[in-house]
């Protein structure tokens, strides 16, 4: 549904956003570029929210990892405008490490085969065509779907440990739509007729790993929003940083305002990037009671990264590492060396990201630093890619509801949000975790464009850009092919089955 957020004849508007990430900012900048001001609530003590970079005594490191590329020009755009120059283009190589062995992401046929070896390439084959003959029905779950198309032991190697350390649910507890839609580019017969054509081994098809170009902010992505922190404040736009939520006034029909680090911000428009969770928590007077049950409706996976400072350098070539060993809890190593050179003090050493997806409160999430950094050691021996003794220095960074999970109850939430939003027309979702989705950093970006232009009089149904939906805009023209391009770069996420006997 269409709402009309307009502010037209009613003079200047009083806008407050509250979140200083991706899209929050994006929205004060695009508020900023009209002559506009607003205030922007932060509850952390840098911006930037999951696109922020960390520096430990001169080491700077991602959260996550941020290529810059997008089909949105609007977008790219804004990052040009905001970077020019550090805004440098870097050749990507992000492989697979399964048993000291790299594979090439996405998967290559030829390489696939010839890492396994000849006997578990075998083996793998005797497991598809095992599948072939006899295939799970009905097929309702990620691990049957991967199963009926590749077989056990290919499923076992390359699509269980990995997507199980992320999501924190069992394969066979993810909807097999998701499979269908996030497994492209790989066919189990063409591994298999591959292998097994020596002759068409040829030079142009031999082994060879995925590299890409992508753009990259020299010091990391949070130099991308700092410096848009810098503009909107040279604009008038106030940016306040150490300033959690603690409520949000409201009454039918509208907010009133955002009481924040012990101040109280009235408007006459809203944009929030928060945890729809919390938003909810934070509606005073409470809101009715099925919208307040609906904040129970919403889960988070949460993230670890430790970052480790390395005597070496070139220590392997890729931006990143998919770790589908079961044997270690890691999911992702970054090397940020090959992000940016510039965001190392010293070409002697390296600086490494191990990623861990945990839930708020489970055991990884509270071991002490020491503990983590410990196990980041022995974990980084244990793969065979550094040796402990070299690991001069070690920082640990705790994010909390990096990952919005898909489970079987977050779309009755979001209907039930959206309902209520009904009620107050001048809150608008943005974002990540405002909207509960699991998005690129574009995404995020092009709601909170969106959510301004409505300010403006426009009537986007911001719910409706990962959709193939006709809009109407106001001003500068966003053509619905720029909307089905960002659509199409956007992560698939799973989504939780229940009542499933394995």
């Amino acid at each position: 549904m269409h709402q009309n957020h307009s502010a037209k004849g009613s003079g200047s508007p009083e806008i407050v956003i509250i979140g200083a990430g991706p899209a929050g900012l994006s929205a004060a900048y695009e508020i900023s570029k009209l002559g506009l001001t607003c205030t922007v609530l932060e509850k952390s003590s840098v911006v930037g929210g999951l696109a922020r970079t960390e520096e430990y005594k001169g080491y700077r490191f991602d959260i996550g990892g941020h290529r810059f590329f997008t089909k949105s020009k609007s977008v790219d755009r804004m990052w040009h405008e905001i970077l020019g120059p550090d805004l440098i283009r870097r050749s990507r190589l992000s492989r697979i490490y399964y048993k000291s062995r790299f594979f090439a992401y996405p998967l290559d046929p030829v390489g696939t085969l010839w890492n396994l070896g000849f006997l578990e390439s075998a083996r793998c084959v005797l497991s598809y065509l095992a599948a072939k003959a006899s295939p799970i029905k009905p097929e309702l779950t990620f691990e049957q779907w991967v199963r009926n198309r590749f077989g056990r032991r290919l499923f076992e190697v390359f699509f269980k440990t990995y997507t199980e350390k992320v999501w924190g649910m069992p394969c066979g507890e993810i909807q097999a739509e998701w499979a269908a839609q996030r497994i492209q580019g790989l066919s189990a017969g063409a591994l298999i007729r591959e292998f097994f054509r020596p002759a068409r081994r040829s030079k142009q098809n031999a082994i060879k790993t995925l590299i890409h170009e992508f753009e990259y902010p020299r010091l990391g992505p949070g130099m991308m929003w700092m410096k848009c922190q810098e503009i909107v404040e040279a604009r008038g736009c106030a940016v306040r940083r150490n300033a959690p939520v603690e409520r949000i006034e409201w009454q039918p029909g509208k907010v009133l305002a955002v009481h924040s680090g012990g101040e109280r911000h009235a408007g006459s428009h809203f944009i929030s990037t928060m945890p729809v969770r919390e938003m909810l928590l934070s509606l005073d007077p409470k809101p009715p009671a099925d919208v307040l049950r609906a904040a129970g409706d919403f889960e988070y996976r949460d993230f670890i990264l430790v970052a480790l400072i390395v005597r070496g350098r070139d220590l392997f070539a890729d931006n990143w590492i998919y770790v589908h060993d079961p044997g270690v809890k890691v999911g992702r190593i970054q090397n940020f060396n090959n992000w940016s050179p510039d965001m190392v003090p010293d070409a002697e050493t390296t600086c490494l990201g191990l990623e861990y997806f945990c839930f708020e409160g489970d055991g990884l999430w509270c071991a002490s630093d020491e503990e983590l950094i410990a196990r980041a050691k022995r974990e980084i021996k244990q793969l065979g890619l550094v040796d402990p003794s070299t690991v001069t220095d070690a920082k640990v960074v705790r994010v909390e509801k990096a990952y919005p999970i898909y489970n079987d109850t977050y779309k009755r939430g979001i209907q039930k949000v959206r309902e209520f939003l009904e009620v107050i027309p001048n809150l608008q979702l943005v974002g990540r975790n405002g909207m509960h989705r699991y998005n690129n950093q574009d995404h995020s970006m092009m709601t909170a464009m969106l959510a301004v232009r409505n300010i403006m009089g426009a009537n986007y149904d911001l719910w409706q850009v990962n959709a193939d939906a006709e809009y109407h805009e106001t001003g500068e023209s966003v053509g619905e092919d720029e909307f089905r391009a960002i659509a199409r770069t956007q992560p698939v996420v799973p989504e939780q089955v229940t009542g499933i006997r394995r």
